[in-house]
């Protein structure tokens, strides 16, 4: 009898095709990858050799995929220098490629709690193009000079030679960051290291006040995964905000704005990832009068950021729920072609205008793409990508993201409903995540399971809490059906 495990890989699967995504590699795919020199080329200039330095990767317990190292070091005046290293995917995936169509066609991998769908094979994104501990890779990095109030004064970007000093994980990091436990043995097996990371969670910390000072959202969101018994669903465990994450966070979001600001000063067009002003915001205002607050009647991301930071503090154990109802209207993300010259797009949720994805590239092909275009400008050649083609590329990341947005929510439903199929009558605490024309859902608190509301869902909306009552479920569509009486 099959397990609990092998049906979700087969829905996984199956979800995979219906959104017009890859689950498999085809054989030149794994001809092209098997091919591959795993060597890093022979010496060049332009190619600085940064290897001792105390580089370090933070990632997922799980995570083979590691795409960037970061290091600080102390400067004068209370200055810092914070360096980014993101692994040099074009070197081994080049433009027109077998393994290029792949991740064009997919555009970023596919993480299910059944199955991880890579957007590059595995001898690649866990292995030739990983930064893996104690290899030496090639990569692009982002060097930049953060002064003490947060702010990045100087910034450059150049081809480099590292090797990743550390392999760690967020949770045991974050761990050790809050004082609830010892350093992880790989940090105290480095000398320097754990002072080095003291001093970037110290930037870190200075970069994130800056950015909600200007209006950046403060927003915590939490993914439910499956908890599996042997190949048995048994819980789902929320994968929850922590110090160290928001360290990476902090750091990716500076290096993709300087990563943009590059691109705009060497006159390329760029692929930008834009948040625009959210349509319902009139909703949004709503849901802060229910607190008490009030909010303006046009977007304005400074007082939506002042509203969230006074509500984490005041109730922190119920912000997650106020936060997936923001982020739900907000709405989605998008990417967008930007020419040279162009004024930019502001990404609502970060407040910063100049902002692409860069620091992924063996995850999302967006950042594959930029890559390309900063390698092309380093080396003084013209883009490799018109605007025309970039846009249509940007418009095609847009909706394979969205369908791989889809695939997870596809999983995670499935998951949840053999974990509720046998609770048939229950009545659950829940909120209300999405109201339209298309139907309206909730998010059940304990455990952590979204479903639609069947019956009595007039007049509920984005942000309202009801009591829910469990009426069906359906496995191979991943519905958990409830009804709502207030």
């Amino acid at each position: 009898m099959p397990s609990m495990r092998t049906d979700l890989q087969r829905i996984a699967e199956r979800a995979m095709r219906d959104r017009g995504l890859l689950p498999e590699f085809s054989a030149a795919d794994m001809a092209e990858a098997r091919s591959l020199d795993p060597g890093i080329g022979p010496p060049d200039p332009a190619i600085r050799d940064l290897r001792a330095l105390l580089w370090a990767s933070i990632d997922n317990d799980d995570s083979r995929d590691l795409d960037q190292l970061t290091v600080a070091e102390a400067k004068d005046a209370g200055r810092t220098r914070i360096l980014i290293a993101i692994a040099d995917v074009d070197a081994k995936v080049k433009a027109g490629s077998a393994l290029d169509h792949h991740a064009g066609t997919n555009t970023t991998s596919v993480y299910t709690d059944a199955r991880t769908f890579p957007m590059l094979p595995e001898l690649l994104s866990t292995d030739l193009t990983s930064l893996g501990e104690g290899r030496e890779r090639l990569a692009l990095v982002v060097d930049m000079l953060v002064d003490g109030d947060g702010q990045v004064t100087e910034e450059q970007l150049y081809r480099a030679v590292v090797v990743n000093r550390a392999k760690l994980a967020y949770n045991s990091v974050a761990a050790w960051l809050d004082g609830t436990s010892p350093a992880p043995a790989a940090i105290a097996a480095v000398a320097g290291l754990a002072d080095n990371l003291r001093l970037q969670d110290r930037v870190a910390q200075a970069l994130r006040l800056r950015r909600h000072q200007h209006g950046a959202l403060e927003l915590e969101t939490l993914e439910p995964r499956a908890v599996f018994d042997g190949d048995e669903v048994s819980d789902l465990r929320l994968d929850r905000q922590n110090r160290a994450k928001q360290l990476i966070e902090d750091f990716m979001v500076v290096g993709n704005v300087a990563t943009a600001r590059f691109l705009e000063q060497r006159r390329f067009p760029s692929v930008r990832r834009v948040l625009r002003a959210p349509e319902r915001w009139d909703r949004i205002v709503e849901l802060a009068a229910t607190y008490g607050e009030e909010l303006p009647g046009a977007p304005d991301a400074q007082a939506l950021a002042g509203f969230l930071a006074a509500r984490r503090r005041a109730d922190p154990d119920r912000f997650p729920d106020l936060s997936l109802a923001v982020v739900k209207l907000l709405g989605r993300g998008e990417y967008a072609v930007e020419s040279p010259g162009q004024a930019p797009t502001e990404h609502f949720g970060l407040a910063v205008r100049d902002y692409t994805h860069s620091t992924a590239p063996n995850r999302r092909y967006p950042d594959l793409l930029t890559q390309r275009l900063v390698k092309a400008a380093l080396a003084d050649r013209p883009p490799p990508y018109t605007v025309g083609d970039l846009g249509a590329l940007a418009a095609r990341c847009t909706i394979a993201e969205d369908s791989a947005a889809k695939v997870e929510r596809q999983v995670r439903k499935s998951a949840a409903a053999l974990l509720l199929q046998g609770r048939i009558g229950e009545k659950f605490d829940a909120l209300v995540t999405g109201a339209s024309g298309k139907g309206t859902w909730v998010r059940v608190l304990r455990p952590p399971v979204e479903g639609r509301v069947v019956r009595g869902f007039e007049g509920l909306d984005v942000g309202d809490r009801v009591t829910v009552k469990l009426e069906h479920t359906d496995v191979e569509r991943g519905f958990v059906d409830f009804s709502c009486r207030r």
